[in-house]
């Protein structure tokens, strides 16, 4: 059987705050980057590859009772340069803690928060998915799927794009989310899990950061 924990975390539904982050998806469209599905299908995707497997393959890390959090945290935290982007990160991460706690406690919780009290939404998830019984494939499943769902989401918010047409281009995904699955479910030492950079991202984080506090923005990041 799938690992509920996996199913959980990746419905919209689930009380963790990833209702209030785009993925970068604000600031481009902003910055009129992105304008409608043609757009928004080649942003998803390049967000997958970078990002989406970043936080997969750190995912399917954490997935291991005695995975080492203090070492994959410090890691994560290296390949995400963005201060804004971090902040992301470990915001959807303690939001999602107090969910997890509540539906799945375990010791190995306490562990992860004592790594960081604000531990990293990709480490949050792994460390769920693990406790459930999941496989490391399950949580980079998760959180590549998690990677493109929240900007495809913030496209229909934000552009006001035909639901049906965005959700189409989320599954046309599914060759590139696979490829991403397996390459971060390939167990490695922290330092040698994947670090492909998305300097466009980063950037953009840090000036969604900077517009947010001089204009009314839907989207905490």
């Amino acid at each position: 059987m799938p690992s509920l924990a996996a199913l959980a975390l990746a419905d919209a539904r689930f009380p963790g705050g990833g209702h209030v982050h785009s993925g970068g998806l604000e600031e481009a469209v902003a910055r009129g980057l992105v304008t409608g599905v043609a757009d928004l299908a080649p942003f998803l995707h390049g967000r997958l590859r970078t990002a989406g497997l970043v936080a997969a393959a750190f995912a399917a890390a954490a997935v291991r009772a005695d995975a080492p959090f203090p070492l994959l945290d410090a890691e994560l935290d290296a390949r995400t340069p963005s201060a804004a982007q971090r902040e992301a990160s470990r915001a959807q991460g303690r939001a999602a803690l107090r969910a997890a706690r509540v539906a799945w406690p375990s010791a190995v919780l306490d562990d992860l928060v004592a790594a960081h009290p604000r531990p990293h939404h990709p480490l949050l998830v792994g460390a769920v998915v693990g406790i459930d019984g999941g496989t490391p494939a399950e949580a980079a499943h998760c959180a590549a799927y998690l990677a493109v769902s929240g900007a495809a989401s913030a496209a229909v918010r934000l552009l006001g794009l035909d639901p049906f047409a965005v959700n189409a281009a989320v599954v046309a995904l599914r060759p590139v989310l696979d490829a991403v699955v397996a390459e971060a479910a390939v167990p490695h030492p922290p330092e040698r899990l994947p670090a492909p950079g998305a300097p466009v991202l980063d950037l953009m984080a840090q000036a969604h950061v900077h517009h947010h506090r001089e204009q009314v923005r839907l989207f905490v990041s």
